[in-house]
This record gives structure tokens, C-alpha cells and sequence, in this order.
């Protein structure tokens, strides 16, 4: 799969997308329960409500979830078993999940009840001091932090799980911070890691001062955002047993890991040298988690309405409600007031390719014509997600809600404004080629699209692909297709982790993600420059002014949907809400209701 593989969350459970995965990672907007919104039960913030925090926002203890109390077992239902525990091989947010009581890095996201987040230290005592412009980094250890045997947690430990990035057995792992560090897209070829005896130069430790500096190869104001994924968390040096770490990593988190059987079962407890003193993002509030892997979500789903013995006390830990069970869900009061649920990370739309519709005017067509309304109904209405229309997701700093086309206005599709279009263009009866990976849901979806565009005065051609080889077919730049169900969600919640990937035409190649094939000298310029602009509010705004130029001026894609997911737990289950960094429940305010 060459998608970025960091939020691997299935289309939504809602929308049954099949198993198409939403590529790279990061955060999705939250849904706080307040006021209403059609469709669902709360209202999200769109805001990009991310900033830094301070190093009193760092210092903990975490906030007091209401209501909370210590004690029991909170349980855990997924069909699936965390594929890596080794910080440095994880990228995909279900293993970030368990990540978050497990490990621990120098910055993480503070969630707030509300949903939104501050980037803060995590290990270190705030989000990191910036200098040279953005290619120099510098962060202190606080005081107290032990691993699971009571060891000291130091910055030689916090340099080793960097440098374990570039060992050969970590290729899971993202590699933003190891190019950053080298200045080199084959960065192994530069280091070969820990294990070859010898340590980055541009990773500076000062064991007496706890200090840990970084010197970037190139400008990163937001290295500080890259370091708080968990692929950058910290190893202990003497406690490293390479490959088999994987299997029994050492916890710096609130929990270790009591036992684990592959593919059926896993159980934590608390880890007694955690001290939250120190911790200023994680709670911890049950004695232990107990995960159950193997159910699908309907049987999972089936067993919380029933809401029967140990079940009281279970979540749903990643696979949401199915659309089986939605309304029933959603329309029995006591049912939905045990769910939380929020929009999945980034943004799901078509990629149109700009090597062969040439015409802006046919691209603005294309986006007119598009049937927002009648593609989210066959996912399962206002339920499903919210309509999408820039490329920015609200989950980005900066996002400012464009719709620099009109959709929310007329989200089933404007013809007629299609056909003006095509005709000031010369375009009339233009052939469209639209590609779309093969599913129930896809091969529903493609009947309302193939109506809408002749509706609109095009000649769709429709080309259901496999879906096991779809990326690699449309990732080719040779294809033949002009239009592309795509989807991709940011590794960190800044513009550049959703603009550069894909609209940077340095990164038109087969097997990448620039669908589109936009190669435009200004986008390009202009993503150099935002991503090197210090100060993170300025920068979103700068990322959202271009995200609204390009819809204008360039039009690459057609932007379909912000997904939902739906989760469900038990009436024993407290303090569940909607991760917007994971897509998932943040895992570490659950509690056992008395």
C-alpha cells in the first residue's frame, strides 16, 4: 500500500466504505455533545483548534475528568490486534491508541473536554524552544519520569528512540523527523541507527542539564508537531532487545503490559512508577484494560445493546457502529447517550488529473456537477460525515471552512452552472474517465455520479478498479483516468502534512500521492514558504489562503466528505469521547462508573 499508513481507519463504519484505507494520519474534529447539529448529537468545532501551549499548559497533573473515579477494568472490542507495540514501528492510530499508555515522547496533544488541543511536552517540560529559523530545536527533560522498573527515563533514551527510527527493523515507522535530521529522502543510507555504534551529530544530549538538541538539515517550525507522533517515542538504551521490543516494549506511560495472547487478548495494568505528576496529558483511572480482539463491529455492536455482564464495561476500541445498526442506534435514546462519535482524520475526495483535464473551466465543472448529497446518502445521510469543500480538513490550524464553490448551498450539484462552464470552454459532451476502487458502496455511488455528470453535459466513463490494486493503478502518471476516488489525512494537524504530499509537483512520481499531477510553479513556492514560517497561527492562515487559491485558480480535486464514525460502550463505561488525534476513543479519560 504506498498511501501513508498512519490512520489506517477503515472509510467509517458508517459510511460503509469498505476497506479502503484513508491515507497518512492525525486528528479529526471532535464531537463535544453540546448544542445540536443535524444528523447527530453534538456540534463540532471547526476552528483547526490546535495551538501550542505553554510550559504551565505541560506541567501536570492531567485535568480531572468530571465525575471519574479509580478502579475496575475498562474492556476493549476490536477485530483486530495491535499489529506493533515497538514506538519506532508503529504508524497506524489503532497501535497509537495503546500507544498512549504505553509511550511516551518529548511533546503530545493535551485534549481537552471540548475536544480541542494544545501541543504541550510531554516527557520534556514544555513544547520545545525553536531557533535559526526553524533548523534548530532544544528541549529539557522533567524531573521524575522512571520506566516501568523504576529506572530514570533520560535524554539518551529520548535520543535512542530517535535514532532507532533509522535501523533497519523499524521501516514501519514514519521518517519526517530522520529526513529532517539528515537532509536526505534515503536516510538510512546516511545512518544506519544506534546499533552500528555511533550517534547522530545533530542530536545533542546533555545528561547533567537533561537537555536534548536538535539541528535540523532544513527549516522545521513544526518539528516540534512531528516529534509527537509515536514513532518518536522514547526506548530505554539498556532495556532495548531490538526485533523482539516489539513484542514487550518497556512502558514510560501510566500502564504496562500484564499479558498478551497474539490476535485473541491483551491486558494492562497500572504501571507503579507513572507518576502523574509528570504527566500533564494522560489520566488514570482503571486498574487495568482488557482487549478482546477477533469481534466484528456488528457483533460487537450487537453485544453493548444488549449491555449484559462484563459487556457494561466494554467500548468499542476502533471498529464503529455499521450501518446495520446506525438508526437503531441513533434513534433510541438511551442507546445514543452511549455513544460518542466525531469526523475522522482529513478529507476523502476525487483527484482530478490536471495532465489531461487541462481546462480549468472543465475542472470548475466537474466540482458543480459533483452530487455531494446524493454520494452521502448511500453512505447513510448526516450521519455519515459532513460535506467537504477545501482541501484542508477542520481538524488543520488555520482551517477556515471555504467553499469557494458554493456546495453547502447546493450540495446535490448545479448542472446548469456544469454546462455554462463547459460551454464558455468549448468542452460540450467532454469525455470523463472516473476510476473507483470496487465495492458495494462504490458500485452505488457510481450510479449518482454517472447521472450527475450527464446531467451536467459530460460523457462519463466509468472504470471500476480492483480494489487491491486501485492505488497502485491510479498512482501510476501515465494512467488513463481523469477523475479518482482518493482520500488522505494529515500526520500532524498542519497544512503542509495534507498540501505538500499532494499538490507539491517535486512529488509527481508512480507509487506517489500527488494524484492530481499538479505541477504549479506559485503552489510550489508557496508550500517552501509556509512551512517555514515560525510563528503556527500565521502559518495557518497562510496554509488556508492557499488552500482557497488553488480551489480557485487550479481546482486539483473535488472535495467530498469530512467522515463520521460512531462508537458505542457499555452503561458502566465513563468519560468516553472522540480522539481527534486517533479517531478513536481517548483512551486514557475512560473510567469505571460506580
Amino acid at each position: 500500500m504506498s498511501l501513508s499508513r498512519r490512520n489506517f481507519v477503515i472509510a467509517t463504519s458508517v459510511a460503509a466504505g469498505g476497506s479502503m484505507v484513508l491515507s497518512a494520519c492525525s486528528s479529526g474534529s471532535s464531537n463535544t455533545g453540546k448544542g445540536t447539529s443535524k444528523g447527530h448529537g453534538g456540534a463540532d468545532k471547526y476552528t483547526g483548534a490546535v495551538v501550542v501551549g505553554t510550559r504551565e499548559d505541560s506541567t501536570g497533573p492531567a485535568p480531572e475528568v468530571a465525575g471519574a473515579q479509580k478502579g475496575g477494568t475498562i474492556r476493549g472490542i476490536s477485530p483486530d490486534d495491535f499489529s506493533h507495540l515497538d514506538p519506532q514501528r508503529i504508524y497506524y492510530s489503532w497501535n497509537s491508541e495503546i500507544g498512549n499508555l504505553l509511550i511516551r515522547g518529548l511533546t503530545g496533544y493535551k485534549i481537552a473536554s471540548d475536544g480541542t488541543m494544545k501541543l504541550v511536552g510531554d516527557l520534556a517540560t514544555d513544547a520545545g524552544t525553536m531557533s535559526d529559523g526553524g533548523k534548530t530545536w532544544a528541549f529539557t527533560l522533567k524531573d521524575g519520569l522512571k520506566w516501568e522498573d523504576g529506572k530514570e527515563i533520560t535524554v539518551e533514551d529520548v535520543r535512542h528512540g530517535i535514532e532507532r527510527g533509522f535501523a533497519s527493523f523499524t521501516t514501519e515507522g514514519a521518517g519526517y523527523a530522520q529526513q529532517a535530521l539528515t537532509g536526505a529522502t534515503d536516510f538510512r543510507g546516511k545512518y544506519k541507527g544506534p546499533f552500528s555504534g555511533k550517534h547522530l551529530d545533530s542530536i545533542v544530549t546533555d545528561a547533567s542539564a537533561k537537555t536534548i538538541t536538535f539541528k535540523l538539515a532544513e527549516s522545521r517550525p513544526d518539528f516540534n508537531f512531528t516529534l509527537a507522533m509515536t514513532s518518536y517515542g522514547a526506548v530505554p538504551v539498556k532495556g532495548d532487545s531490538k526485533e523482539k521490543y516489539d513484542k514487550d516494549p518497556v512502558s514510560a506511560g501510566p500502564y504496562r503490559i500484564k499479558a498478551h495472547s497474539i490476535d485473541k487478548s491483551m491486558t494492562l495494568v497500572r504501571n507503579e512508577h507513572w507518576d502523574p505528576k509528570t504527566d500533564a496529558i494522560r489520566n488514570a483511572y482503571p486498574d487495568s484494560f482488557a482487549f478482546e480482539f477477533g469481534p466484528e463491529s456488528l457483533q460487537a455492536a450487537d453485544r453493548l445493546i444488549a449491555d449484559s455482564g462484563d459487556d457494561q464495561y466494554a467500548y468499542m476500541a476502533y471498529s464503529g457502529v455499521p450501518a446495520e445498526r446506525i438508526q437503531k442506534v441513533l434513534t433510541d435514546p438511551d442507546l445514543k447517550k452511549r455513544t460518542f462519535n466525531g469526523l475522522l482524520t482529513g478529507i476523502y475526495y476525487y483527484a482530478i488529473n490536471t495532465k489531461r483535464i487541462t481546462d480549468l473551466k472543465v475542472r470548475q465543472a466537474l466540482i458543480h456537477a459533483w452530487p455531494l448529497e446524493q454520494i452521502r446518502k448511500i453512505y447513510g445521510g448526516p450521519s455519515a460525515g459532513d460535506y467537504a469543500t477545501s482541501i484542508l480538513s477542520p481538524d488543520i490550524m488555520g482551517y477556515a471552512k471555504d467553499d469557494v464553490y458554493g456546495k453547502l448551498k447546493k450540495p446535490q450539484g448545479d448542472p446548469e452552472k456544469a454546462k455554462q462552464l463547459l460551454k464558455e470552454a468549448g468542452k460540450e459532451g467532454q469525455k470523463i474517465v472516473y476510476a473507483f476502487p470496487q465495492s458495494n458502496t462504490y458500485d452505488k455511488t457510481k450510479v449518482v455520479i454517472e447521472n450527475a455528470l450527464k446531467a451536467a453535459g459530460f460523457d462519463p466513463v466509468l472504470k471500476p478498479l480492483d480494489s487491491s490494486s486501485y492505488y497502485d493503478q491510479i498512482q501510476q502518471i501515465d494512467n488513463k483516468f481523469d477523475v479518482m476516488w482518493f482520500g488522505w489525512a494529515p500526520d500532524w494537524p498542519t497544512g503542509y502534512t495534507l498540501i505538500q504530499p499532494l499538490f507539491d509537483g517535486g512529488t509527481i512520481a508512480n507509487g506517489a500521492n500527488n494524484i492530481s499531477q499538479l505541477n504549479v510553479d506559485w503552489v510550489n513556492e508557496a508550500i517552501k514558504k509556509n512551512v517555514t514560517i515560525p510563528d503556527p497561527a500565521e502559518a495557518g492562515k497562510q496554509w488556508a489562503a492557499l488552500d482557497k487559491r488553488m480551489m480557485t485558480e487550479e481546482a486539483p480535486i473535488i472535495p467530498e466528505t469530512f467522515q463520521r464514525r460512531f462508537y458505542l460502550h457499555g452503561s458502566k463505561v465513563g468519560g468516553a469521547m472522540f480522539d481527534p488525534q486517533y479517531s478513536s476513543a481517548v483512551i486514557y479519560k475512560l473510567f469505571v462508573k460506580a
